[in-house]
């Protein structure tokens, strides 16, 4: 007979106590939560997807509640499950601070694996050098970088240290901003000679803008509405570099950070008067990782990084 596991609505029958509750299967889900899919999870961990499916329903029964559920592309975590992916993360990295303090690690000689989470423009080219760096110094450190543009809260897991656009959106993450950047407004020699320069942002309306994908941006700040009032994009890209090839094959005025354009001389900025959005960049950390060395020591990568380059990110 199939085994049934609890539903969304579910509740134990009685109190859950931690004896019921195996420690490693925690750190199946935690997996899941990382990655986002229960192959790379299985992968990742050695085993097949069935072993995970197993391991993931024995903590749904032994707490009562249903931890996962069917999406479009796959599983996707519940809020309580979001909720005890969380601890099971916070639970693996005290083990893993465990083991490095008895090992004897130090800033001195970094060991270990860390996760960097950045949007993808200013990940490829400040957050990647700086991470570069601080593996010479520290060959025995392997590091991953996951690039996405999103806005921080306490139920994304699998980062250790993460840079979003905006500010966290939770009280227990440690966050500080690190950066103000410049987006303004750019097109090809080609397309303006083509279509005409715009003079005011009124003739602006009578271009295509390129743009995130609005129905896809989970970011308040890069909200298009609040920088150009009434302006729709009519070319959308998820990723930076999407947008900027789109603006340099000409097809559009593309609103773009200045870090990106500036490596591509046929770019030329237009309305840079009244087009001059400044952002900031956050750096956050959850509470509980904020002493861990590797996390200090990316960090102050970063940091560094910024202390000789922020000056790349705006105009002038």
């Amino acid at each position: 007979m199939a085994q049934q596991h609890p539903g969304p609505g579910d509740s134990s029958t009685g109190s859950v106590s931690a004896e019921d509750i195996r420690a490693d299967d925690l750190r199946f889900l935690h997996a899941v939560a990382q990655t986002g899919s229960r192959s790379v999870a299985a992968a990742n961990l050695g085993v097949d997807t069935s072993t995970v499916t197993r391991r993931i329903r024995a903590l749904e029964k032994a707490l009562g509640v249903r931890l996962v559920e069917n999406g479009v592309s796959g599983w996707v975590l519940t809020e309580t499950g979001r909720t005890v992916a969380a601890a099971a993360g916070a639970i693996e990295a005290a083990v893993g601070d465990a083991v490095a303090a008895v090992a004897g690690s130090s800033a001195s000689a970094l060991r270990g694996h860390a996760r960097v989470t950045a949007p993808d423009g200013f990940g490829a080219y400040f957050i990647a050098p700086a991470l570069v760096r601080l593996r010479e110094r520290h060959p025995d450190l392997t590091v991953e970088l996951i690039t996405t543009t999103r806005q921080l809260n306490l139920f994304q897991s699998g980062f250790d240290v993460a840079v979003s656009v905006g500010e966290a959106m939770s009280r227990q993450l440690v966050s500080e901003q690190i950066a103000v950047y410049e987006l303004g407004l750019y097109a090809t020699d080609g397309y303006l000679d083509a279509h005409g320069v715009p003079a005011t942002v009124a003739e602006l309306r009578g271009h295509p803008l390129i743009w995130y994908v609005d129905s896809l941006l989970r970011v308040e700040d890069l909200d298009l509405d609040k920088h150009i009032p009434g302006m729709v994009a009519q070319f959308g890209s998820t990723s930076i570099f999407g947008q900027v090839e789109a603006t340099r094959a000409g097809g559009g005025i593309g609103l773009l950070p200045v870090f990106v354009a500036r490596r591509h001389p046929e770019l030329r900025r237009v309305l840079a008067d009244e087009v001059a959005v400044r952002l900031g960049f956050t750096l956050a950390a959850r509470r509980e990782r904020i002493s861990n060395p590797v996390v200090e020591a990316i960090r102050a990568a970063i940091h560094e990084e910024l202390r000789d380059r922020a000056h790349e990110l705006v105009s002038g």
